[in-house]
């Protein structure tokens, strides 16, 4: 269970079991407010999965394929 504790600022401290820590204010709905519980749910993106590690791929190929420049 996700609880937002308090405001500070641009973050809301949020209390889950023992832990404590903050998150953007930005991320939460804006009725949001001391002692609400946050549901969150999570989903993975597949797209963006494989756009990052084409990136990361050519970025890797790039550092181990580029020639060193020659001298003169």
């Amino acid at each position: 269970m996700l609880i937002i504790d308090r405001f500070e600022g641009d973050f809301a401290v949020i209390e889950y079991g023992e832990l404590v820590f903050n998150l953007p204010r930005s991320l939460l709905p804006p009725e949001a407010k001391e002692g609400d519980v946050l549901k969150i749910e999570l989903a993975v993106d597949a797209a963006a999965t494989r756009e990052r590690q084409k990136h990361a791929e050519e970025l890797t190929k790039d550092l181990f394929l580029r020639r060193p420049p020659t001298q003169t």
